[in-house]
């Protein structure tokens, strides 16, 4: 696999949420490779209230990682 992650130091808050969005995503493609059956699953989860939580919380917990590393923008 290719090296994409470099840093996790980002220049504003906003963009260290993408980030913590493209950590999620990236988790996400790693553990599930194909994305034949990721297509096939979102139809499981997309109408799924708990899903779409969990998934938030993915995201919250990278964003604390993130802002974390930049010393929460100060």
């Amino acid at each position: 696999m290719s090296e994409w992650l470099t840093s996790l130091q980002t220049d504003t808050p906003q963009e260290g949420f993408e980030l913590a969005i493209t950590l999620a995503r990236k988790g996400v493609g790693y553990t599930q490779p194909s994305a034949e059956i990721r297509e096939k699953l979102r139809t499981v989860y997309e109408d799924n209230a708990d899903s779409l939580i969990a998934s938030s919380q993915v995201i919250a917990i990278n964003y604390q990682t993130v802002a974390a590393a930049n010393n929460y923008w100060k």
